[in-house]
């Protein structure tokens, strides 16, 4: 039998109607604390619950007065006018006693609401999202999410039952933030978002776009993350790197997939902590200045690499807890690397917990699919012409930059915002304003994240996969340029793969392979890449590539590596190319570790252990990458023999590094090639070497100069050049 207070005024029908549905436009109105004929009452919408009281005071002071039922879940009482309570409430699975949510007030402050309308709320993590909060010394979590377009917002999670009638949210007004603090819960649990649009439709719930943890896949809620408060000790790390300047410094990166590399089982994925000891060693053992992470953004599909994330704001969990990460970073510094992830702002997929027509509407994406799908991916492409979605986008890059001391991103899939053709075909893409295909929204939006990082970031660098030649990546933005500090090169990526995959026998006649690429090899900050996407796809592997039988194959991939290593550029190479994995990268198979008695492929890990060495202990090779002063070419048109050289230099006083190749396996004796100064040149890498697996062909380690003219030089090497092979020579004093 449905009771009444006489005194206490009966909640609408219409409301009642509302709240059930989980519809109601405004719950602050009709819940919490009221003025009503001098006094002041409470009302709760408790669906399912068996009683509920009112309590108020503590200890002795404590009082608890039953609330009345009006029926379907509505409770109510007379209150005190002023001071705090608190509702106890039976549930058929307990007694839980804590603050009612719809006591208080509006949480996010006007410039918060402000600055994230503009897309300048730069800090967001801290606002939106599920964040731990304290109000009038009440701890519980704020929850807070941007969908303009929904009638009505919900938190459902493990602490309402997954119930979207108990946690309805209040809209603020302006860009459309529903924001709820709801008191007694706090770190660890799971939640999601239940929206409905304006007509109506029940969306499946949705993941927090902001949130900091997710459950690991498949499973799809988001969980509550405490405040950072990682104890680091990377502080001298960070002072060096902010007054470091990272076009003259040497930058050799391992492209890694970490679960695939820590893979020693098939569907074992490993862990940040087993990273820490086994990943970590590794690349200091190989000398690689920084690791370059693959999305570990959290991301629905593993078979995506990350390529295709949800959780800009979260690591994954398959990997660990936020704070594993953030120990790894630490880790990767106090052994002297640089760590930079890979992420993602082109794209994300349409999976209906997602971003996907969040509220009902295209709200993080384009409406227009000829704007907002990717055809390529089967993806949705967000909308950098929409301030709170560009926000969105860069306050993910500096959170991550910030909260885990990151030293830089690369920026995937850059060219396909630039260009609104990109991939289409004609009739299937919309022009600029002026007609044309350049993407207004996506040039400035990398401006301004590059700007920002430049200004927050603390020496951070980011690096833009672009495959095209938009003049300026690397061009400071207040010249014109989008401001990155660094960009893929991919022309010489696919010329030097092309070049290596023919016989050597033809190999004279396609010699533009190798030299094209220094006629635009300073027009930008280049990265010489080569990545995951170069072995997978059917590509094969990279040694699968090199022509002949199995010497051959080796000699040509240590000739290429040596070559890579050489060449104006900083490096980047994808796991298991440094000893020539022989099957395409599979990123669910164990990683094909060589046995130690691989001599090849052990000795082919030694040489990019020297190669590295060399690298960053010689300025010649590193500190004018991207200028034409730190470069000459001394032979590039000996097509009968397939030779180049060339040499390095730092303008430092010193002469300059001398490098030749002989691209066939025919040795090649007394070999003339001119040198700038007189005396002995010291050998520093022989790829030919027997350690490296090779045939140990060479010049003894040294050589001596003769007054004989050659390549416009007065000094000249009488050299051999063994097949198949690199060498580097440096000069070592004036021979009396």
């Amino acid at each position: 039998m449905r009771q009444s207070a006489p005194s206490l005024p009966a909640l609408a029908a219409h409301d009642l109607v509302l709240l059930e549905e989980g519809r109601h436009p405004d719950p602050f109105a009709v819940l919490g604390r009221h003025a009503f004929d001098g006094g002041s009452f409470v009302r709760a919408f408790l669906p399912g619950c068996n009683y509920a009281e009112l309590v108020t005071g503590e200890g002795e002071e404590r009082s608890a007065v039953p609330m009345i039922t009006q029926g379907d879940g509505i409770f109510q009482v007379s209150a005190p006018a002023e001071g705090s309570y608190r509702l106890r409430i039976s549930w058929p699975d307990g007694i839980v006693e804590a603050a009612d949510p719809y006591a208080f007030g509006l949480s996010l402050s006007e410039d918060d609401i402000y600055l994230f309308a503009e897309g300048r709320h730069f800090d967001l993590s801290t606002r939106l999202g599920a964040n731990p909060w304290s109000f009038d010394g009440v701890d519980g979590v704020l929850f807070a999410v941007w969908a303009p377009n929904a009638a009505q917002v919900a938190v459902v999670g493990d602490f309402n039952s997954w119930d979207a009638r108990r946690h309805p949210m209040r809209r603020r007004l302006g860009p459309g933030i529903w924001e709820l603090f709801i008191p007694g819960i706090g770190p660890g649990a799971v939640y999601k978002y239940a929206i409905i649009t304006q007509n109506g439709e029940k969306l499946p719930w949705k993941a927090d776009p902001l949130g900091r943890r997710h459950e690991e896949p498949p499973r799809t809620g988001s969980i509550v993350a405490a405040a950072p408060d990682f104890c680091w000790s990377d502080a001298a790390w960070l002072e060096k790197r902010e007054h470091a300047n990272p076009m003259a410094e040497p930058l050799a990166i391992y492209e890694v997939h970490v679960g695939s590399w820590l893979r020693t089982e098939w569907g074992r994925m490993g862990s940040w902590d087993e990273a820490c000891d086994r990943l970590i060693p590794y690349l200091e053992h190989m000398g690689f200045s920084h690791v370059e992470l693959l999305p570990i953004t959290e991301h629905p599909f593993g078979g995506s690499w990350g390529y295709q994330p949800l959780g800009l704001f979260a690591p994954t969990a398959r990997l660990g807890p936020p704070e594993a990460f953030a120990r790894f970073v630490d880790r990767c510094h106090a052994a002297g690397i640089g760590v930079i992830l890979d992420w993602v702002p082109a794209h994300f997929p349409s999976d209906e917990h997602g971003l996907a027509r969040f509220d009902g509407t295209a709200l993080y994406e384009h409406e227009d699919p000829r704007q907002g799908f990717h055809r390529d991916w089967n993806t949705l492409i967000y909308n950098v012409g929409r301030r709170e979605v560009r926000g969105f986008l860069i306050a993910s890059a500096l959170w991550w930059l910030e909260t885990f001391h990151l030293d830089g991103l690369r920026v995937d899939a850059v060219a396909s915002m630039l260009y609104r053709d990109y991939s289409r075909e004609p009739g299937e893409w919309v022009p600029n304003h002026l007609g044309g295909r350049e993407n207004f929204e996506a040039i400035s939006f990398f401006q301004e994240l590059n700007t920002l990082v430049g200004a927050r970031g603390r020496g951070a660098i980011t690096i833009a996969e672009e495959s095209t030649a938009w003049p300026g990546v690397t061009a400071p933005v207040h010249h014109g340029g989008l401001g990155f500090h660094f960009k893929w090169n991919m022309g010489w990526m696919h010329d030097t793969l092309r070049y290596f995959a023919r016989d050597p026998i033809h190999r004279g006649h396609h010699g533009d392979d190798v030299t094209f690429g220094l006629i635009y090899a300073f027009s930008e900050n280049f990265v010489l890449p080569i990545s995951h996407d170069e072995v997978v796809h059917g590509k094969g592997s990279l040694l699968s590539r090199m022509p002949g039988d199995d010497w051959q194959r080796f000699a040509n991939l240590r000739l290429c590596l040596s070559l890579m290593w050489t060449h104006p550029g900083k490096k980047l190479l994808f796991m298991g190319c440094e000893f020539g994995q022989e099957e395409e990268w599979n990123v669910d198979a164990p990683f094909p570790w060589p046995a130690d008695d691989d001599a090849r492929r052990r000795g082919t890990m030694q040489l990019v252990r020297d190669l590295n060495a060399l690298y960053r202990g010689t300025p010649s090779l590193h500190r004018l990458d991207h200028s034409s002063e730190g470069f000459n070419w001394l032979i590039a048109d000996d097509q009968p023999n397939a030779v180049f050289a060339f040499t390095r230099s730092a303008r430092d006083g010193r002469p300059p590094l001398l490098v030749i190749a002989n691209m066939t396996p025919v040795p090649r004796h007394d070999y003339r090639i001119g040198v700038a100064a007189a005396g002995a040149w010291a050998e520093r890498l022989n790829s030919d070497a027997e350690g490296y697996g090779g045939a140990g062909l060479g010049n003894g380690g040294h050589a001596r100069a003769e007054p004989i003219a050659s390549h416009g030089q007065a000094q000249s090497l009488s050299l051999t050049l063994p097949p198949l092979a690199l060498l580097v020579l440096e000069h070592a004093g004036v021979v009396a």
